[in-house]
């Protein structure tokens, strides 16, 4: 329960208890960081809300045919073709045309 907001609410649980919820949140997403664990207590029934640090962001491209992440799968010519890519600029097209 380290390094985990923890937030009890109507009740009392016992620390076995609340490190199994804290386990199974874990296992549930174990590519993310678990930053905070909400325990609702309603009788017998107990509502968890987990929340997770953001996966970062990855950046997907179609170059030459292909939706790629990363060019470190591509080989030499892949690589060269991406190199002679004519990139574009919205704002610099937009300045030639004229709205009457």
């Amino acid at each position: 329960m380290k390094n985990i907001e923890l937030t009890v609410t109507g009740g009392t649980l016992d620390d076995k208890e609340i490190q199994a919820y804290v386990d199974r949140g874990r296992e549930k997403k174990p590519n993310l960081k678990l930053l905070a664990l909400d325990i609702k207590i309603d009788g017998d029934y107990v509502d968890l809300s987990y929340t997770y640090d953001d996966r970062p962001f990855e950046r997907i491209r179609r170059i030459t045919g292909y939706l790629v992440g990363t060019l470190d799968r591509f080989n030499n010519a892949k690589r060269a073709e991406v190199l002679d890519r004519v990139t574009h600029n919205p704002e610099d097209d937009c300045e030639d045309v004229f709205v009457s």
